[in-house]
């Protein structure tokens, strides 16, 4: 096979691996807490007879871009935003500790309290926290929640659990398939009292729904180029074949 249209088609492919993270960053240009994943291409030699004198570009995801998105007032005491380095953990349908920046909260009906999406949120303690039926629910600063029991008054706190927020090096989290963060080793990663955290606020994406936008087309008619590449071999292979049959 001639090894220009292996380098087209190869590239086609890469191309549209390399949309699939764009148009994943774009479709959650409006999700709280969102962190978007960077793309990079990587030349690789093709090997074959002979010298690999050609190259394909191998699309890659090497990281993500974990900087802070803007910070949004919602006034609602059940939204939390992390201010400045960190992160919220949950626990996975698995079993297994994650890592969000998505500070939608919420108790479900067995009283836990939850992200947007249904995850527990991990107390210090290491298991997740439940709300007892309350007046009213506030979460401070350092991530404690304490709450007016139901049918108290305004003088009788009480103090619920903590939030586990943590801060481990961002070199060594990794986001899964479920949009999650978790640890390289996947160990626990310990708690941060450093870490603080706003009520009232969520964080929105971090995503640039713009320079998103302009890859999706810039990987588009990349992707054109390499059609036209493998017609071009397509082309040749024919004409050959032709001077073949004259000889």
């Amino acid at each position: 096979m001639d090894k220009v249209l292996y380098v087209a088609m190869s590239g086609a492919r890469e191309n549209m691996l390399a949309q699939r993270v764009h148009a994943n960053n774009l479709a959650n240009a409006n999700t709280t807490g969102f962190k978007h994943d960077l793309a990079q291409a990587r030349a690789m030699p093709v090997f074959g007879d002979g010298t690999p004198s050609r190259v394909y570009a191998m699309t890659e995801r090497p990281a993500t871009d974990v900087t802070t998105g803007t910070l949004i007032e919602t006034g609602r005491s059940l939204d939390v935003a992390i201010d400045g380095d960190g992160w919220f953990a949950v626990q996975t349908p698995d079993g297994r500790e994650a890592y969000t920046r998505a500070g939608e909260l919420q108790i479900n009906a067995a009283n836990q309290l939850v992200t947007g999406s249904g995850l527990p949120v991990m107390g210090n303690g290491g298991i997740p926290i439940v709300i007892p039926p309350a007046e009213k629910v506030d979460i401070g600063n350092d991530g404690t929640i304490s709450i007016i029991p139901a049918g108290e008054n305004a003088a009788e706190l009480a103090l619920v659990d903590q939030i586990k927020m943590v801060n481990p090096d961002p070199a060594t989290m990794f986001k899964g398939l479920d949009g999650l963060m978790t640890t390289g080793d996947a160990i626990p990663a310990p708690a941060d009292l450093n870490v603080t955290l706003r009520s009232g606020y969520l964080e929105s994406s971090n995503v640039n729904a713009v320079h998103e936008l302009t890859s999706i087309i810039t990987t588009s008619r990349q992707f054109e180029m390499h059609i036209k590449m493998m017609k071009n071999a397509e082309e040749n292979s024919s004409s050959a074949t032709q001077i073949l049959k004259l000889s």
